[in-house]
């Protein structure tokens, strides 16, 4: 059940125990939402922001894997684990921005990894990355939804045939929406699901059965993501009884946090993923 949050910070993040799940935006808004993310990615890059910068927090490897097929394309991403793990360690799916798997997103998985989980970065782009703000939103544009389902699924029993007895997701921008999708595609099997800026909706029926517990963290300044709408999906989410946490941070806009680009507000980052950290040890790791 919802686990209530009434705080203010100093930093002056203001927190609402609510939330909103992502949806294919393109599918169901004939591509309004890609549009709005264009707006706030204007003049945007793709360099590596603080977030990509900080090293894991214990040795890990990584290395370039094939985790599944979709018909006859192979799905390849970039898999880190800790140096010293088994292979019963829980399992991160970790979904790139709109800017695609590059270097950065890999560097978020290695993160992960120093905190004790099997990071599969996939992707959703094959192969692709964007190096301007234009060319993300073609490759963006260009996702079908059910072959990019069919990835997730894949990545999926892919961290599942590898031993992992619990597995969560998370994702920035347009991985942040996918990441609620993922939750969507296994709402009584995933076991965390962290969503960073993803776009919403808050058609209960399309969030009945869920069971995951969900953690959410916006920018109040974003205007890709109305908070009444956070506002919204939290009180479904509450009818629904899913646990759920979304933080909404004042002076922070869209991609506030997002390992690429020039959007980055350190203090709400910084914050956001501490609780990110916390989140996922007590779904993930519970007692470890």
């Amino acid at each position: 059940m919802r686990q209530h949050i009434v705080l203010v910070l100093t930093m002056a993040a203001a927190v609402w125990s609510c939330g909103g799940p992502p949806r294919d935006a393109d599918a169901s808004d004939g591509g309004a939402y890609t549009d709005r993310l264009a707006a706030e990615h204007a003049g945007d890059a793709p360099e590596a922001s603080p977030a990509a910068t900080a090293q894991p927090r214990r040795p890990v490897t990584g290395s370039e894997v094939t985790y599944g097929n979709v018909g006859d394309t192979e799905l390849k991403g970039y898999l880190a684990t800790p140096q010293d793990a088994a292979d019963s360690i829980p399992g991160l799916i970790v979904i790139h921005e709109w800017w695609g798997l590059n270097d950065n997103i890999r560097s978020m998985a290695r993160q992960l990894a120093g905190e004790g989980y099997a990071a599969l970065a996939v992707d959703l782009y094959g192969g692709q990355v964007a190096e301007t703000p234009d060319r993300a939103g073609q490759l963006a544009r260009s996702v079908d939804r059910d072959r990019a389902k069919a990835n997730l699924r894949a990545a999926f029993r892919y961290l599942e045939d590898r031993g992992a007895a619990r597995i969560g997701s998370i994702g920035w921008c347009f991985g942040g929406g996918w990441s609620l999708q993922t939750a969507l595609l296994f709402p009584d099997s995933l076991d965390a699901t962290v969503i960073y800026y993803g776009h919403l909706v808050t058609d209960p029926a399309e969030l009945a059965g869920i069971e995951v517990p969900i953690q959410g963290h916006f920018g109040a300044e974003d205007s890709s993501i109305p908070v009444d709408d956070i506002r919204r999906f939290g009180s479904v989410l509450d009818s629904l009884g899913v646990t759920e946490h979304m933080y909404v941070y004042e002076g922070a806009g869209h991609a506030f946090a997002n390992p690429s680009g020039t959007r980055y507000v350190k203090v709400a980052a910084d914050t956001a993923w501490g609780r990110t950290l916390a989140f996922l040890r007590e779904h993930l790791r519970p007692g470890g």
